[in-house]
């Protein structure tokens, strides 16, 4: 059977109940020399790069010049290329600084530059080779870049993934200082350059992607952020106040307008920013995080600005958008200050119905946390949730809501690094609290979050399929990171996956909810996009907790339709997940009205 065909081959009404490990109780996987302790004794997350082959460095051309585009990236994107049901990795590159900056401060004579060029560190992808014998796991990732043709050279930033093409195959964005990059699955394990011939191809300086359905018309469109206008022409050189060398503020250039891209369903996106009122504001993009934010069934972006006003865009329903920003109470801090704004995270932490937004701020800050009443209108809640004191002296960038421990909560987990990559931070871990607060719980994650980082781009997933988050992360100018979670198979938990048909079949942009007896419903949403640079797995995984017994699961497909199936899972059973996969039109359609009654749940 061919891999593209692996998704619909024997669709029914409802996917079986399937126990991802093939069996109950569930070894943790085998790394060899990164194997977990006991079970008592083991740390929350493990990291075993080195064991399992993913080994990656990243390269920012930094040779004392301190450019500011050597401080940025770069990003990471977790995504099923092969269609074998497991997760792989494409790890964005920067490498040499592009023509024109000299790798050496000005005045000092600099001859590698001449041959800078011909360092040819590329971007790379690893492919998952995950087997699964007699219950234990082996994790090992094989480097498939040259023979997948995606061994791109160039000053690189983030990345993206999505079936842009509706041809059953997901295919891989890459944005970079330069011209932006897509690659089209050709669906035999290979990839094809299209971006001049798909209408993506620019050369400002892009940051962070996301692939959504913004005109609800079944072909995902693109929204690519754009940092600043930064040249060799008109870079600067900056200075700290004791005289020393610095890189400069973002204040010191102008930012550049983002571009919204609308996909024509024939291989073509077409830039229509200035028709949807995009070019009415714009700022220091960094961070992007699609959903429904005011609740009426069409997808809003938020923007993370570095020091500029964020914004959040909400869909006129008419191809147009509005800032809503000021209004909102997202733009600006409590204080009423633009912040440092680089990672953002969209999602349901209180479990209230409605997507919240945590970004990460610079180290002179505090992370921002905005609390959503489910109509687009957010209290800054940072001080009250409890982020001041674990957050106050972090720079942090890639961050995500992540139910770590799969009790139903949404957790947090950011890397960390500073922002001009003179030393070197922790990264954090928040425990989830029922919603009321978090609680840093950072020592417990063991030597993989604690050790100093130049945290950069940061992608979630569950990529050993044994039913947790685990985490890829990258570090400015320094190794790539695999995070392995040991502690979420305590707990059940339930994935979900959602094929909508022939077009966007991975439903991107779909608002997901589980209902269980006596307890919220749990809201989850099909993304491409958020956390910082990169592209995390589309997937949805719930946790269970001690029970996994489930009642309904709710779907609100990209189009606004909505859907109930009752899969009535009860009993108990050994901690483990179970996976479900969702046709459309194979539930139950229901009628509901703007604000979803998710809000009102």
């Amino acid at each position: 059977m061919s891999p593209r065909c692996s998704l619909v081959a024997g669709a029914v009404a409802i996917a079986l109940w399937l126990d991802a490990a093939n069996g109950a109780s569930r070894p943790s996987p085998s790394t060899d020399d990164a194997s977990p302790g006991a079970a008592g004794d083991e740390p929350i997350f493990v990291e075993a790069s080195a064991a399992t082959g993913l080994v990656f460095t990243h390269r920012t051309g930094a040779r004392g010049a301190q450019h500011l585009l050597e401080v940025l990236g770069a990003g990471v994107v977790l995504f099923d290329y092969d269609n074998d049901q497991d997760l792989d990795v494409y790890v964005v590159q920067s490498g040499p600084l592009p023509a024109g900056f000299s790798s050496c401060p000005r005045g000092v004579p600099c001859p590698e530059d001449a041959v800078a060029t011909l360092d040819k560190v590329t971007s790379r992808l690893f492919r998952n080779d995950l087997t699964i014998v007699d219950g234990v796991r082996r994790l090992r990732f094989s480097d498939v870049t040259e023979q997948a043709g995606v061994a791109l050279s160039t000053y690189a930033m983030g990345g993206a993934a999505a079936d842009y093409d509706n041809d059953g195959d997901l295919d891989l964005l890459v944005t970079a200082f330069g011209q932006d990059m897509l690659y089209r699955n050709n669906g035999d394990g290979t990839f094809t350059d299209v971006s001049v011939a798909a209408g993506i191809a620019d050369r400002r300086w892009s940051t962070s992607a996301s692939f959504f359905d913004y005109d609800r018309d079944g072909d995902v469109d693109l929204f690519i952020a754009n940092y600043l206008d930064l040249t060799p022409a008109n870079s600067k050189v900056c200075y700290r106040s004791t005289g020393d060398r610095d890189y400069c503020k973002p204040t010191e250039y102008a930012p550049v307008p983002s571009r919204l891209l609308r996909n024509d369903g024939r291989g073509r996106f077409v830039d229509v920013t200035a028709g949807a009122g995009l070019t009415a504001a714009y700022g220091a993009g960094l961070g992007v995080a699609v959903g429904d934010y005011d609740g009426d069934g069409w997808l809003d972006m938020f923007v993370a600005n570095d020091a500029t006003p964020n914004q959040l865009w909400i869909n006129q329903r008419d191809g147009r958008f509005l800032d809503e920003g000021f209004a909102s109470g997202t733009a600006l801090s409590a204080s009423g200050r633009s912040e440092g704004s680089m990672g953002v995270a969209a999602g349901d932490f209180d479990a209230d119905g409605d997507e919240d937004l945590l970004i990460t701020t610079t180290v002179t800050e505090v992370f921002s946390l905005y609390e959503n009443d489910g109509r687009a209108r957010f209290d800054d809640t940072r001080e009250a949730r409890g982020l001041v004191r674990p957050t106050a002296s972090l720079t942090g960038f890639g961050i995500e809501w992540i139910d770590y421990d799969n009790d139903g909560w949404l957790d947090v987990f950011s890397c960390n690094g500073p922002f001009n990559n003179a030393y070197m931070l922790k990264n954090l871990l928040l425990r989830n609290a029922r919603g009321r607060r978090f609680e840093d719980v950072t020592r417990d994650g063991g030597p993989a979050v604690l050790e100093p980082s130049l945290g950069r781009g940061a992608a979630f997933g569950d990529l050993d399929n044994d039913g947790d988050t685990d985490i890829v992360f990258s570090n400015s100018g320094g190794p790539l990171r695999l995070l392995l979670n040991t502690r979420g198979t305590r707990h059940h938990a339930l994935r979900v996956r959602l094929d909508q048909g022939r077009r966007n079949r991975w439903a991107v942009g779909a608002w997901v909810g589980v209902e269980r007896a006596g307890q919220p419903t749990m809201w989850r949403r099909v993304r491409t996009d958020g956390s910082y640079l990169s592209g995390s797995d589309p997937r949805l995984l719930f946790g269970l907790g001690a029970s996994p017994a489930v009642e309904t699961i709710l779907v609100q497909w990209p189009d606004g339709v909505w859907e109930r199936w009752t899969p009535a899972v009860r009993g108990e059973a050994p901690p483990g997940v179970r996976e479900i996969m969702l046709v459309r039109g194979s539930g139950v359609m229901e009628s509901r009205t703007p604000r979803s009654a998710a809000a009102r749940r």
